[in-house]
């Protein structure tokens, strides 16, 4: 029976979250005990919670291996919502190249290791870290803008990170991504997104900044999104939570931009108030929710 939860944040993200007041509410409704606490306090017994829900640590990327090692620690004394195995998985962003050889639909990607030959794609173009959160140290560059590129290229690298290039699709400019919502490996709801990503600049903030709103999603949608959720299940179990990032290819089809299983956020204002039954139910198993 799980009766106190601790809801995992950062002390630099705290009231920036927009599903933690929502979710809170349900989890409370549940009569469920929920304690906002950050990752990386020393102060919290970690074995005084049923469960631990990393909801948004945004500032592990550049924490890595502190951070790791909490996962660890988590993991050693409690139940941790993602599993561990899960949010390895997840961190690194070669996951893609993965979904690609299964025949999941993904956004056209270059994974560049340190020491390998950079090319870029004609046309603009997204140069990301393979590990990171909110869109940081991802920038948008233009055909004329490869020595300024190449630098970021080499400074991700310096890091000892593989960089992922990918071409900027018009349609995400156009009509921006669609964040497609799981709960228990079940699609719940969908949004849709636009992302300001700085035109070879950086994000100096947790995150980009994020224009959303409601989203219906079409069936084509819901299937390439609930094969990429299956292909992870099937693999590492089914997660609580997951958010795939669709987007639309040059052709007109969508494809898998990213899939979020470690802090996604996950668009409770821009759907109904199920969504929220929906979360708690995962994270606190359907037998314990109360009417």
């Amino acid at each position: 029976m799980i009766r106190r939860v601790a809801w995992v944040t950062t002390q630099e993200a705290r009231g920036l979250d927009e599903d933690e007041p929502l979710a809170l509410a349900g989890l409370r409704r549940a009569g469920i005990d929920t304690a906002v606490v950050d990752w990386d306090d020393p102060a919290v017994d970690w074995s005084d919670f049923d469960r631990v829900v990393l909801r948004s640590a945004w500032d592990y990327p550049e924490r890595l291996a502190e951070f790791l090692g909490w996962l660890d620690r988590v993991d050693a004394v409690t139940d941790l919502l993602n599993p561990p195995a899960t949010i390895r998985w997840n961190l690194d962003k070669r996951y893609l190249a993965e979904l690609d050889r299964a025949g999941v639909s993904i956004t056209p990607t270059e994974f560049i290791a340190p020491g390998d030959p950079v090319v870029f794609p004609a046309g603009d173009f997204v140069v990301k870290p393979a590990v990171g959160a909110g869109s940081r140290d991802a920038a948008s560059y233009g055909p004329e803008q490869h020595d300024v590129a190449t630098g970021h290229v080499a400074r991700l690298h310096g890091s000892g990170t593989t960089v992922l290039v990918q071409p900027f699709l018009a349609s995400v400019a156009a009509v921006g991504e669609w964040p497609m919502v799981f709960f228990e490996g079940s699609f719940s709801h969908a949004a849709n997104k636009k992302v300001a990503l700085p035109r070879a600049g950086t994000v100096e903030s947790l995150f980009a900044a994020e224009t959303n709103r409601p989203h219906t999603a079409s069936a084509t949608q819901i299937v390439v999104a609930q094969a990429a959720v299956d292909l992870v299940s099937a693999h590492l179990g089914t997660p609580a939570y997951a958010r795939v990032d669709l987007v639309r290819d040059d052709d007109g089809g969508y494809c898998v931009l990213e899939l979020e299983m470690i802090e996604p956020s996950l668009f409770l204002p821009y759907t109904d108030s199920a969504a929220v039954d929906r979360l708690v139910a995962a994270v606190i198993g359907r037998d314990t929710v109360r009417p």
